[in-house]
């Protein structure tokens, strides 16, 4: 699986991680049952700290797409569904482009209800 990172990006590294593995999800090279890489080896490849690897793991285990499992790693989970990963790494560009923007996260929240009450 390949991780990519902007460090000149005002995402935060391991929200890139994150959606690193989304968009795999998404395009169907990662599927449900498989096992991340370790944390250790996707920050030493990508010269960050292993800290920042899991911060975008936890991001994942929060969405429910993976599980983390002591001794076995991080395991992709059978929700994944690749429209949710799809749909999920859209609102990450979402969010990166409004803190770009200087949005605030009540000013991004008031625009994804004024379109979501339009139907």
């Amino acid at each position: 699986m390949l991780f990519r990172v902007d460090h000149t990006s005002p995402v935060p590294l391991g929200d890139q991680i994150a959606a690193s593995v989304r968009g795999a999800l998404a395009e169907g090279s990662v599927r449900s049952g498989e096992r991340l890489p370790a944390a250790r080896a996707v920050a030493e490849s990508l010269g960050v700290n292993v800290h920042t690897v899991l911060r975008g793991y936890q991001r994942l285990k929060d969405e429910g797409l993976i599980e983390l499992r002591r001794g076995r790693g991080a395991v992709v989970t059978g929700d994944a569904s690749p429209a949710r990963a799809r749909l999920t790494e859209q609102v990450g560009q979402l969010v990166a482009e409004a803190r770009t923007l200087g949005l605030t996260d009540d000013e991004v929240v008031t625009l994804v209800r004024a379109r979501l009450s339009m139907g």
